[in-house]
């Protein structure tokens, strides 16, 4: 059994801290149990990167900020960009963040929250369902239909290139 870091986690946060795949890893074992299939940093069309967007069987869009450091937590500005992109929206931490996240800033009355770890994760808070206009869920659809699809085939021919 090999102990080599996973692909695409490694090729996804090279640039986060260790912590920040483990708790991506948990994260997707929750979506998982719950018919959810994400990818990892997913662009978006306003120029901003979702650390992960998941979809369901119905064609639900999620999308997961993930934070693991305190200072970038309270220094982001910009997860709101992320809003417009998604039916729901959620946090996802590692367990010494947790109390932060009950702020008026990070919207707990719309925004859910994952505490996670490299093993599993837990939702703590569930995230208001809004859905997206019809053109923009089809729009978002096609564009993270055509990126998985990509990046599996990236995996068979590493020769096509950096998926995005």
């Amino acid at each position: 059994m090999s102990t080599a870091p996973e692909p695409i986690l490694e090729s996804c946060f090279h640039d986060l801290p260790p912590i920040a795949a483990d708790v991506a890893r948990g994260v997707t074992r929750l979506f998982c149990r719950q018919d959810l299939f994400s990818i990892c940093e997913a662009p978006l069309p306003n120029g901003r990167r979702a650390d992960l967007m998941a979809i369901c069987a119905k064609g639900t869009l999620t999308i997961v900020e993930i934070k693991v450091a305190k200072a970038d937590l309270v220094g982001d500005t910009k997860w709101t960009d992320y809003l417009d992109y998604c039916d729901r929206f959620y946090w996802a931490v590692p367990p010494t963040l947790v109390s932060l996240l009950d702020g008026e800033r990070y919207l707990p009355g719309e925004a859910g929250l994952i505490v996670a770890d490299r093993y599993d994760a837990a939702l703590v808070r569930n995230a208001v369902h809004r859905p997206l206009a019809p053109a923009r869920r089809k729009a978002e659809l096609l564009r993270f239909a055509r990126r998985a699809a990509r990046r599996l085939s990236e995996q068979l021919d590493p020769s096509l290139g950096a998926a995005s």
